[in-house]
């Protein structure tokens, strides 16, 4: 009995409760837009109340009714909070309070409840008086707007561009010179090639914010240009998150298409990751291999072809159509013997699949021809056919946080599962007039599978020293990541005289298969320290710290093909068949086995690590009235060092180059950054900054290793491979001087306009260049070219149209153009080489456009929004200039990515009295253009590097808040 009474008083307990309803919210220093510590929120004509923490953020627990708050802060103006609606078991949200500075005893200033609401008026005085040049999206705005994910929220910060529907670039700057942090921590993305982390696995009610910073202070990794985005996810949720959410999208060129393009994967594919039936076999392994007249038996050849998973042929299939779903949970709690202490906790699991189907794919390779006279460009290997393609996508993140007062730890985990199967069909026709070409026509079949996994972990610590102006914040986070293309399969027939088809290693090639393991540890550690204090009596403040990041990567490529014991005869040419017992050794005709391409030591294996340590100082303060600077010192020392070896060294040549755990870049850095702000008027700034900073090569371009694109047939060498005359393989890191000049204007309701420019200078810049000795192949490699420098205008707004009408205050036109003229000046190597190609009229300059960098980039978006009716719609577009991607020499030319003008719709409708089922529209790629890069030459017609048309999508969503 005495322990159902105690059951009982529980429920009652819970039941009174739940009866009441909380307050919460976040006050900020109206100069600044930084939170306040320890401010008074006292319920009018009580002595109910709370102080706000470290964050500024407060939380009272009251009975349902509606309440006034009074808020005061020693030296501050006191202000009063009416009409405050409390429901039971609800939490009434006040977002943006601001308290500003008093000199002299000013009576309450009294403001209502409703004017603290989903406003974005917190993040526009942060971003007013931050110390860079910065543009984002706060919690508030993508809960108004209803954006599902965080790349489609992405889309409203200025000057932001998405690139494959997932990852993110400033300024028209590619990936090189663009960076993603989360929570401040760098980690590596699920491409590990990219500075970018991809944005389209993060939903949006797990956000904080989103910020771009476009300039460098010295509190910022320094490997970043053209901008860096941060994204801060919830540790705290102001609400009690509960939301589930579900989509699907229908492209009429994709879905449900009978001829999709497909083949039998393993039985974990749907949660993108192979159950084994890709893996090598075991015996493969091995430092032999069973071969025919090798010691072996016919048995042990056999069986040894038959452990190879025997299908090889894609397969058609009815293709379904895109669907997703996305769990998320989370709340806070207030423990501890008084209350002053919370607990918040956060959860979300998201799963993604889509279908793609290419019916028109096309790949090409071109020269110029020799003769002088002739503008056109001929073919050496062009691919047309049809390819389908399927994604899944698996996101979970979860976090725990404590705070009191003055501290706050918190833990957050984040697992991400991607899997890709792709199969093709090409046609293949090869021109033998061409140079280093043999002349051939072959039919392929490619069925390819990549699988990609990260875990991060973060733990983060903040403390405010009470009132001594002093906050420490530290930061430990290791990520594991792993990248496996297991089971790579290319089989082309090539056509012969008389129409047989045949297997020919000098044309169409063998079938072969590939398997590709990567596996990278990335363990970063960080610590800030600040200390407030005063200067010529306005607030300064000193900031330094520390951090250090240690990353390793391990990588291998495995390649095996078929080989013939007996003459080849195929009758019906059936690539389904090929691996069929008859076709098998020792069988005639044919006779299949596998042979190892992997000699020992293997040239496409290698181990590398980095240990990277920084310090910095700066320093905020006004030396003048109105007058800002930021002065600050950053210094890295970067070591990278490779295990590793080339192709000659493979094969036993003394010219052969071998390292073992050899530096291949050892640098101490010291990057400057000063940024001057001169207040003009409280909402009116004139910016001016200059930074130093650096982009380092990658992993894979600091190597030997040569990776073949199954499907484009284009080979990536790593950029210590020498090729000389043209390039001795010392590839080094690029060192960038940036100097911005900025004019903004913040107005209420979010509005403002800017105006920026900005110069920028790079000495060796790291460039993708196709290598002119390999003609036979389309083989491409990173390596420095002349030096760069680049001039760009940027102009920016965002205006609410009620100024042309009442009718239209809930229209609101944004919008950012970017204008970049890019100039590289050749090295001597590059300017001889398209001299030397020059066309009958053409005049060759010593300067070129820059590698990766857009000469505009348009940004602009009509959007509606209505609190009260719960319904936003918005119409954006974007387009990126043509921008120069592989740098061509000799008679090989540049090959350029087109503009593609994207055009979506978006929709999103609240329904229900608290606006808490949603049900969201939205049309993407309404102009229907394709994706193409092409190559360019001097009065030719461009011809196709890559073309596929991804279509027009309709896609419907509909998600619920309990």
């Amino acid at each position: 009995m005495r322990h159902i009474g105690i059951v009982i008083l529980l429920l009652i307990s819970t039941f009174t409760y739940a009866q009441k309803g909380t307050i919460r919210g976040t006050v900020y220093e109206g100069s600044t837009g930084e939170t306040l510590v320890g401010v008074s929120v006292i319920l009018e004509g009580t002595y109910t109340g709370a102080s706000t923490d470290l964050d500024g953020k407060f939380s009272i627990d009251v009975d349902p009714g509606t309440y006034g708050l009074q808020i005061s802060f020693i030296s501050f103006q006191p202000i009063t909070i009416s009409d405050v609606v409390v429901k039971p078991g609800e939490v009434t949200l006040l977002n943006n309070i601001e308290l500003n500075e008093s000199t002299i005893q000013l009576q309450d200033v009294v403001v209502s409840a409703r004017a603290l609401r989903n406003t974005e008026a917190a993040l526009q005085t942060i971003k007013r008086n931050s110390s860079a040049m910065l543009d984002g999206i706060s919690a508030a705005k993508i809960g108004l707007i209803g954006d599902a994910t965080a790349v489609e929220a992405a889309k409203r910060v200025t000057g932001v561009t998405i690139e494959g529907g997932k990852y993110i670039y400033v300024r028209g700057l590619g990936d090189r010179y663009s960076k993603t942090t989360l929570n401040n921590v760098d980690i590596p993305g699920l491409d590990p090639d990219r500075n970018s982390l991809q944005m389209d696995i993060f939903p949006t009610n797990l956000i904080e914010n989103m910020m771009v910073s476009k300039n460098f202070t010295a509190d910022m990794p320094a490997d970043f240009t053209g901008g860096l985005m941060n994204v801060e996810t919830k540790d705290f949720p102001e609400e009690k998150i509960l939301n589930l959410s579900v989509s699907t999208s229908y492209n009429p060129d994709m879905h449900f298409n009978p001829d999709y393009l497909s083949y039998d994967g393993g039985k974990l594919d749907f949660l993108g990751m192979d159950d084994g039936t890709r893996a090598l076999p075991t015996a493969a392994r091995g430092d032999r291999i069973p071969l025919p007249y090798s010691g072996y038996s016919d048995a042990e050849v056999t069986r040894f072809v038959q452990s190879f998973n025997p299908q090889l042929g894609a397969q058609r299939r009815n293709s379904l159509i895109d669907y997703s779903a996305s769990f998320s949970i989370g709340d806070q709690l207030n423990v501890g013997s008084k209350g002053d202490s919370k607990l918040g906790y956060i959860f979300s699991l998201s799963y993604k699949t889509d279908y793609k189907y290419y019916d028109d794919v096309a790949y090409g390779s071109y020269q110029k021809y020799e003769d002088a006279d002739v503008y056109e460009m001929r073919y050496a290997t062009v691919q047309n056919g049809q390819m389908g393609e399927q994604n899944v996508l698996i996101g979970l993140l979860g976090g725990l946080a404590y705070k009191n007062n003055y501290n706050k730890v918190r833990m957050t985990v984040m697992r991400l599962q991607n899997g890709e199967s792709r199969a093709a069909q090409f046609n293949i026709k090869n021109d033998g007039a061409a140079v280093g070409q043999s002349g051939y026509i072959a039919q392929s079949d490619n069925l390819e599978y990549n699988q990609r996994s990260l875990t991060n972990l973060l733990i983060n610590g903040k403390h405010t020293l009470q009132d001594s102006g002093w906050e420490i914040d530290w930061r430990i986070s290791p990520t594991y990541s792993t990248s496996d293309d297991p089971d790579l399969r290319k089989t082309a027939f090539t056509e012969q005289p008389g129409g047989r088809q045949l297997f020919s290693a000098g044309a169409g090639g063998n079938p072969s298969r590939i398997w590709r393991e990567l596996t990278e540890i990335n363990a970063t550690a960080r610590l800030d320290i600040s200390k407030d204090y005063q200067f010529n009596d306005q607030k300064a403040q000193i900031k330094f710290g520390t951090s250090h990041t240690y990353k390793m990567r391990d990588y291998e490529i495995l390649f095996f093909d078929i080989q013939f014991a007996n003459t080849q005869s195929w009758p019906d040419a059936d690539i389904s068949k090929v691996l069929d017992p008859s076709n098998l050794y020792p069988n005639r005709p044919n006779g299949i086995y596998y042979q190892s391409g992997n000699p020992n030591p293997n040239p496409n294996e290698y181990s590398s690590n980095v240990n990277s340590s920084a310090f910095y100082v700066s320093n905020e303060l006004y030396p003048f009235a109105r007058l800002k600077t930021i002065l600050g010192l950053r210094a890295e020392n970067f070591v990278q060092r490779h295990t590793g070896r080339d192709q000659a060294f493979a094969r036993g040549s003394s010219d052969g180059n071998n390292l073992d755990n050899s530096e291949v870049l050892n640098s101490l850095d010291l990057f400057p950054t000063a940024n001057l702000i001169f207040e003009m008027t409280d909402n009116q700034n004139l910016r001016a900054a200059f930074a130093r900073t650096i982009a380092r090569p990658s992993f894979k371009e600091l190597s030997y290793a040569q990776i073949l694109d199954p499907i484009s047939n284009i080979i990536f060498n790593g950029g210590l491979y020498p090729y000389l005359p043209d390039w001795d393989g010392q590839l080094t890191e690029t060192y960038i001087n940036n100097y911005d000049l900025r004019w903004e204007l913040f107005m209420e309701q979010g509005q403002n306009v800017s105006a920026s420019v900005f110069y920028k200078q790079f000495n060796d810049p790291i460039e993708i260049v196709r290598i002119p000795q390999a003609l036979t192949s389309t083989e491409i490699q990173p390596r420095n070219v002349g030096d760069a420098q680049l001039y760009g205008l940027e102009f920016e707004f965002n205006q609410n149209l009620k100024m042309l009408s009442p009718l239209l205050q809930n229209l609101n036109l944004n919008g950012n153009i970017t204008l970049v003229k890019s100039e590289v000046e050749m090295t001597e190597t590059e300017f001889n080489s398209r001299k030397n190609q020059e066309r009958t009229g053409e005049n060759i300059q010593n300067t070129r456009a820059m590698a990766g960098q857009s000469p505009y980039v348009i940004n602009g978006g009509l959007v509606y929004g209505d609190p009260e009716t719960g319904l936003d719609a918005g119409l954006f577009y974007n387009v990126k200039g043509p921008t120069l991607l592989i740098v061509g020499t000799g008679i090989l030319p540049d090959v350029y990515q087109a503009p593609l003008h994207s055009l979506n719709l978006s929709i999103n409708k609240k329904f229900g009295e608290e606006k808490r089922t949603s049900v969201d529209f939205k049309v993407s790629n309404i102009l229907g253009q394709e994706e193409l890069s092409y190559f360019e030459s001097y009065k030719a017609a461009n011809q196709t590097e890559e073309r596929r048309s991804p279509g027009r999508s309709f896609s419907i969503g509909l998600s619920h808040k309990f």
